[in-house]
């Protein structure tokens, strides 16, 4: 009974791992259907479960053997029947456990191979024809199981004793036979292999990615409790104090809630310090943003990107640049169609945002290369290719300093930024930097921006 209880198992797992495949199959279709309406990043296939059923079909390859048995035609029947038998269940058994790691190299299952190794020979021997088409099964259970350096002699050994077994009973069909034992050790070996690494690696995505969050869930729970705990315990000081001096020395009283005043206010800057680089994207994060804006605003998005990864600080003075630039698309161009491609070498990355608007109200063209030892000019902002240079610039980003204030961060981080009308009419900026330099954590530092919130003069004009 042990044997039956062993088999309801198999069955069990493999019904639980089919539901399982049911769900994430629902979940992705779901999340497809919403990436296509919102042109958002298509979600990644979960593909079927990695059983042994994948292998259960080549077993047909035995049904020449069978139908020979079945006619009659082969001697000693009963022999040939317990043969096919015993050799389908050892397949079956070997090929099951080869999608267990730790099964697949047990000896068990190394034993089991080897006596279907034995099997095969014996067959093929004693019966020649059909029963020669047990080699590409042997072949295939083979490169299920060993998988590794030895893989590729094992599998020209299990070859050449196909070779050798078939030129004996069939002639120069031994190499048909041969070749197809090789191939499917060798094809079976690498897919399986191959699905096992992507199967692998998605797993170590995804706990990356929940280790990440729960970082960054305990690094924003560790600034709020630095920022919140002692200024929440002074504020309640003081309003104790506070309201133990208000009946005697309305005064004093007074102080005390102009200092609780004070400390609410300076608690209120640093939080929202804190908020906003818990709440800084990546530049994937913005090339989606950039999808969305652009299509609810009747534009046509279309986004390339290619090259090497980069580093946060990169990504970070990036993503301000698709954003700016975006935002400008959206409110000044009037275009149809805005490209933007990310492109880059091992040594500088660049982003390119292009439209083909006419341009009702641009920037006039900017570039501001890397650090130099002057300040480079503020540019020039006229109405496309009609205002005079005098005219008065239209409000172009934050207080009309978006382009500036980022050739100012990308010059500090080693880049360039440029921007300007094509020649076959619309409007582009193209952003370069360094792939890696040790002053992006300065650029990227949103608090040394002028006017930015987290600054004196920023907390100055909010709070007074």
């Amino acid at each position: 009974m042990s044997w039956m209880s062993g088999v309801t198992c198999r069955v069990r797992e493999w019904q639980a791992q089919r539901a399982r495949w049911k769900a994430d199959m629902e979940r992705f279709k779901t999340e497809q259907r919403a990436a296509r309406k919102s042109g958002g990043r298509m979600p990644e296939n979960p593909g079927p479960p990695p059983t042994g059923f994948a292998l259960l079909p080549w077993l047909l390859m035995g049904m020449g053997a069978f139908s020979n048995i079945f006619q009659g035609k082969t001697p000693n029947p009963w022999i040939g029947g317990v043969g096919l038998l015993a050799f389908n269940s050892l397949y079956i058994y070997v090929t099951f456990r080869a999608f267990v790691k730790e099964k697949r190299e047990s000896r068990s299952t190394r034993v089991a191979l080897a006596v279907m190794g034995l099997l095969t020979c014996g067959l093929a021997i004693g019966y020649g024809g059909s029963w020669l088409y047990f080699f590409p099964l042997l072949g295939l259970a083979t490169g299920a199981v060993l998988r590794g350096p030895w893989l590729g002699q094992i599998g020209l050994g299990v070859t050449a004793l196909a070779a050798v077994v078939s030129f004996f009973r069939a002639g120069w069909d031994a190499v048909n036979v041969a070749y197809g034992t090789f191939l499917s050790t060798m094809v079976t070996a690498a897919i399986l292999s191959l699905s096992e690494a992507v199967r692998e690696l998605r797993a170590a995505r995804e706990e990356l990615a929940r280790r990440a969050v729960e970082k960054e869930r305990l690094r924003f729970s560790r600034d709020l409790h630095d920022l919140l705990g002692h200024t929440l315990s002074v504020i309640v000081v003081k309003s104790e104090a506070a309201r133990r001096l208000a009946h005697r020395d309305l005064d004093a009283a007074l102080v005390q809630v102009t200092d609780i005043e004070s400390v609410g206010r300076q608690a209120l800057t640093e939080i929202r310090e804190a908020v906003t680089g818990y709440r800084e994207g990546s530049l994937a994060t913005e090339l989606d943003r950039a999808r969305s804006a652009l299509s609810a605003a009747g534009v046509e998005p279309l986004v390339r990107q290619s090259g090497t990864p980069l580093v946060p600080q990169t990504e970070a003075l990036l993503g301000w640049v698709v954003r700016e630039a975006v935002t400008n698309v959206v409110r000044h161009s009037g275009a149809t169609r805005c490209d933007i491609t990310v492109d880059g070498t091992p040594e500088r990355i660049s982003l390119t945002v292009t439209d083909n608007g006419p341009g009702a109200s641009i920037p006039d063209p900017v570039s501001i290369p890397g650090p130099a030892s002057a300040p480079a000019p503020a540019p020039a902002f006229t109405a496309a290719g009609s205002a005079p240079p005098s005219a008065p610039a239209p409000a172009l980003g934050t207080g009309g300093t978006g382009l500036k204030g980022l050739t100012e961060r990308l010059a500090t981080a080693g880049g360039s930024l440029s921007a300007g009308p094509t020649a076959g009419g619309g409007f582009r900026v193209r952003a370069e930097l360094p792939v890696d330099s040790g002053d992006l954590a300065e650029a990227t530092d949103l608090r040394r921006t002028p006017g930015f919130p987290g600054t004196r003069a920023g907390r100055v004009a909010r709070l007074t």
